[in-house]
Formats: C-alpha cells, sequence, structure tokens
C-alpha cells in the first residue's frame, strides 16, 4: 500500500488573511499543500538473496604477540587476591631529588607474629626505620633499602639490548643463612620469552613461555638446588582475552595453582583462585575483589580457611594517599589491622 501524507502550512497572515466584509459577511481562505503519496520503505531482502555470513578471523601464526614473563602469568589474580597486608602503624615518605634520583624514608610500628608449633598465634611489639635511595632512568632501575635492624635490601633492572634484560635482588642480614641474592636474565622475542636464574646455594632455574594463538600461550619451567640436592620441573597455560584471564600451573614439587580473572568493567574485576599440594594434601580456595574508583582503590578476598581482608588506598590530595588494611581469621581467632600515610609519587 502507500502512505497518505497531508501537510497543511503553518496558520499565518500569508495563509490567513482576510478579504473584507462583503454583506455582512467575513470571508477568509485558507492554503493546503499538496497531499503527496509516498511508497512505503522495503523491509525485507530482496527475493532470492542469502543471508550475510561473517567469515571467521584469520590467524596470523607467524606475528603472535610476545607473552608475559613465566614468573608474572598470575599477576593479575595476585594483584586482586594478594594486597600488601600489614598490621599497625606506617608512614612512608618519597622526595625526588632530580628526576632520575630519590630518597625515601618509611616508618612501621606494629606487631610482628613469630612462627610456633601450637595453633595460637604469639605476637611481640616491633618498630623500625627505613632508609632508601632510588634511581630511575629509561635503561635501569636500582633500589636500595637500609634498615635499623641490620638488613640490607638492594634491587636492580637493566636493559642489556632491546630484547635482553637483566634483574638482581639480594639482601644482606646479621643472621646466618638468611642473606641471598639472585640474579635473573629475561630474554623477549618475537613471540616467546626465555629466563634464567642463579642464585646462592648453587641455584639454577630455566623457565620458557610460547604464545600459541594470539590468546593462549603455553610454558614449562625448571629448577635444581644444590644445596638442598633438589630439582624440579613445572608447566604453565595462560588465556587472555580483553575481558578474561585464566590460569593453571603444575609442578613436581606437588603444587598445582589455578586462577581466573573476570573483568566486569573498567573499574571492576572479580577474582578466585585455587591451591592444592598434593603432597601435603593441602587445599585453598579464595574469591576477591578489585574496584577503582576516581579517587581510591579497594581490594578485598575472602578464602576456605576463613579469612577475609580487604586494602584500601584513598588519594587525598596530589602526592598524598591513605591506606586501611584489615584481615580477619577466624580459625585462628586473629585479627589485624593497619592504617598509614604515603606522601611524594
Amino acid at each position: 500500500g502507500f502512505i497518505l501524507l497531508l501537510a497543511v502550512t503553518e496558520l499565518s497572515p500569508s495563509s490567513l488573511y482576510l478579504s473584507g466584509e462583503r454583506g455582512g459577511h467575513l470571508t477568509f481562505s485558507f492554503i493546503f499543500t499538496m497531499v503527496t503519496l509516498v511508497p512505503p520503505a522495503a523491509t525485507g531482502s530482496p527475493a532470492g538473496s542469502k543471508p550475510m555470513v561473517t567469515e571467521p578471523e584469520k590467524v596470523d601464526y607467524f606475528n603472535l604477540p610476545c607473552p608475559i614473563p613465566y614468573e608474572e602469568i598470575h599477576r593479575e589474580a595476585l594483584m586482586s587476591l594478594k594486597p600488601e597486608l600489614f598490621e599497625g602503624m606506617r608512614f612512608d615518605f618519597t622526595r625526588g631529588l632530580n628526576q632520575r634520583f630519590s630518597l625515601s624514608h618509611s616508618v612501621f610500628m606494629g606487631p610482628t607474629e613469630l612462627p610456633t608449633q601450637s595453633t595460637d598465634v604469639v605476637k611481640i611489639p616491633t618498630a623500625h626505620y627505613e632508609f632508601g635511595a632510588n634511581f630511575i632512568d629509561p635503561k635501569m632501575m636500582l633500589f636500595g633499602r637500609v634498615m635499623t635492624d641490620g638488613r640490607v635490601n638492594a634491587r636492580l633492572r637493566c636493559e642489556l639490548s632491546e630484547n635482553l634484560a637483566m634483574k638482581a635482588n639480594g639482601q644482606l642480614t646479621g643472621e646466618p643463612h638468611m642473606s641471598h641474592g639472585m640474579v635473573n636474565f629475561d630474554y623477549k622475542g618475537k613471540d616467546y620469552r626465555a629466563q634464567f636464574q642463579l642464585g646462592n646455594g648453587a641455584l639454577f632455574g630455566a623457565s620458557y613461555i610460547q604464545s600459541v594463538t594470539p590468546h593462549l600461550s603455553l610454558g614449562g619451567e625448571v629448577f635444581w638446588a644444590g644445596q638442598h640436592r633438589k630439582s624440579g620441573i613445572g608447566y604453565a597455560a595462560r588465556y587472555n582475552t580483553d575481558k578474561m584471564v585464566a590460569t593453571g600451573q603444575v609442578a613436581s614439587t606437588g603444587m598445582v595453582a589455578l586462577g581466573y580473572v573476570q573483568k566486569v568493567s573498567d573499574k571492576v574485576s572479580l577474582a578466585s583462585d585455587f591451591m592444592y599440594n598434593y603432597m601435603s594434601r593441602d587445599v585453598t580456595a579464595s574469591v576477591g575483589y578489585d574496584y577503582i574508583l576516581r579517587q581510591c582503590r579497594l581490594r578485598g578476598k575472602i578464602d576456605s580457611n576463613g579469612c577475609a581482608a580487604a586494602f584500601l588506598e584513598e588519594r587525598l590530595n596530589m602526592g598524598l594517599n591513605f591506606i586501611l588494611s584489615a584481615e580477619i581469621d577466624h580459625k585462628k581467632k586473629d585479627y589485624k589491622f593497619g592504617f598509614g600515610l604515603t606522601v611524594g609519587e
């Protein structure tokens, strides 16, 4: 059929005018636009046409993305489920001397938990001061820390070439057998990464991870601890998209680790993990969240052992952050609460 459109022009002195008074009667004239017949728009597809079929996206297996390092395959789940919880009071101050060099001061006051054979929790009050120096360059980063209890920590990252980087960390203490050091070489290929580790105590390790598809990467690792005469091998898989990350890892030491992170929106992520040791038969599962607001970041989790934790970072002003940390362990009847301030970027 056809659609009948009848349009009437706007009522104005040009369309409505007074002809004059004739014989006591008023005569009015109206102007109407032309009636137009408009055929209806076609809604169906033409006869004989085939429905549009979307072809699957072709994968270029010679141009796959480079995966993340093997040791960081669980990093999204760890960011949500393993925040830096603490108990007591913490104050951190960082002052930049120039674009590359800065100094830091940290004060911590709170209880320290002592390891015991029983299920009871034993804590002693402690307090220490930490002085640090930081050097940050596009090709080198160096961090050093000195604490009042005698510990000295150092971390180094250096870009030896475009594809090869070196990472090193070490700690010196006055306690016997507590000092350690490790050097890590990371080679970044086009679609793979290879790492080699060397540490004190005759510790050797190597890992390799390869992108198999644009979203799936597979890898493995081997290590040898000469001081303890132990060796091990492990395998890992990681599948990631724009909305989720799924990881799995198994090792000959008895560890099985599974993780899953779902990105609900740009500000909200949900995470879960499952840890199982088939040597000791220990099982732990946890779920958590990561909520990023305009001025703060809130992370929390609860696990199968009855432990619930939350960590809040609130940005009060430019270079001033307020931190709240809380953890409740119902099984051990252990309750922890901490707060702190961070000044400087």
